[in-house]
């Protein structure tokens, strides 16, 4: 969901910031939130039948030859890679 501000809103944002965030957290959040961005700016490319059909044998032919990561594998590094994004966080507010 997106939603549009205010100018006056997105400048008391930005006094608030300027305010609260170092030099270095200013730079860490303005490079995330321009990565950010440009994620959600990208189109969703489309696929034809026969493409995700290719897509969906080539991944089972993975599968049967062993390749992959188990599931459980899996979510633990994406739990890992969560649990380390909050730390980066909490280092970044605690600034």
């Amino acid at each position: 969901m997106s939603l549009t501000m205010s100018t006056a809103a997105l400048t008391s944002l930005l006094e608030y910031l300027y305010g609260t965030l170092s030099p270095s957290n200013m730079r860490w959040v303005g490079e995330h939130l321009i990565e950010y961005a440009k994620k959600e700016e990208e189109p969703l490319k489309r696929y034809t039948y026969e493409e995700v059909n290719a897509m969906i044998d080539q991944a089972e032919a993975e599968i049967a030859e062993g390749k992959g990561i188990p599931h459980e594998e899996m979510m633990r590094q994406w739990e890992e890679e969560m649990a380390r994004e909050e730390q980066e966080l909490k280092m970044a507010t605690a600034v």
